[in-house]
This record gives structure tokens, C-alpha cells and sequence, in this order.
């Protein structure tokens, strides 16, 4: 089995993030969504409720399967047995971070490779970091979030 992990904070899961994944079905026979907890960091939604909204967004999807995890990325791959790392790339500066925790990766544990996608134009200008400041705004966040998950975003305010 190909198995990769797209791991991420998702606060909250966008359109971007839902692109990303739906292209890379076709690569992978089995994709862990990996929200990565912080115990440190207080954000929109609460791990639970993240969870929840990506689970909803791919009930009907056995390829797809939605988890937490702590720690290294690649101690979670060894977990699951995932030899690939899946990541989206908007820009250049996403590029030179993505690169360096790519190589560094690759000395840890040679035998994970990092994927990257580059977003589809007209999903480049999309984050969560964007996407939090428009909801805290009292800003429309429709069309940047997939509908599953704004059902559970609406539920939290």
C-alpha cells in the first residue's frame, strides 16, 4: 500500500487544504489527515471540533482516515506505516520552509519522502492564518472553507 500523511494544525481545514487532498487521491491508497496537537497554542477551533468537521467532509471516503498526533511527523509515518509526507506549496516562501523541513526530515529518516502540490490559482491567497483573522472579524469565510466544516465552525461561535 501507498500510504501517505498530510499532516497540519487545520484551524480551520480550507478549500486549499480539500484541493490538495482530492488531487492526491489518486497517488496515495490511503491518506492520514494528521492534525498535529500543540498543547500550547489556543486556537479557533479546538482539536475535537477539527476533527470532527474533516471526518464529515470525508465520510464517504475509505482512502481517507482523520487522526491527531504529537511529535515528530516522520515518528508518526513509522506509526502508520506511510513512506510519504504530503504538503501544498502557494508560493516561494512556502517553497524555502517547506524545503528545509523536507531535508532535515530526509537525515532523520531516509526512507519518507516529502510530496509537494503547488495550489491550483485561485486557491494560492487561501490559509487558515487568513482565514482565522476573517472569522474573528466577523468576516464571511463561505467560500474559503468547505461547508462541512463551516457547519461546525458556526456551531462553536
Amino acid at each position: 500500500m501507498k500510504i501517505a500523511v498530510f499532516p497540519g494544525s487545520f484551524d480551520p481545514y480550507t478549500i486549499a487544504h480539500h484541493d490538495l487532498i482530492e488531487r492526491a487521491l489518486g497517488l496515495f491508497d490511503k491518506i492520514y489527515v494528521a492534525i498535529g496537537i500543540n498543547s500550547s497554542k489556543v486556537g479557533m477551533m479546538d482539536v475535537e471540533s477539527r476533527k470532527t468537521a474533516i471526518t464529515n467532509l470525508y465520510a464517504n471516503n475509505p482512502k481517507i482516515e482523520v487522526t491527531f498526533y504529537q511529535g515528530l511527523t516522520i515518528e508518526f509515518c513509522h506509526q502508520v506505516g506511510a513512506t510519504v509526507i504530503l504538503r501544498g506549496l502557494r508560493n516561494g516562501t512556502d517553497l524555502d520552509y517547506e524545503n528545509i523541513i523536507a531535508q532535515n526530515n530526509l537525515i532523520l529518516a531516509p526512507e519518507i519522502e516529502s510530496y509537494f502540490l503547488v495550489s491550483r490559482s485561485g486557491k494560492a491567497h487561501i490559509s487558515s492564518t487568513i482565514v482565522r483573522d476573517i472569522w474573528k472579524n466577523n468576516g464571511d469565510i463561505e467560500g474559503l472553507v468547505p461547508n462541512e466544516v463551516l457547519e461546525v465552525i458556526k456551531k462553536l461561535k
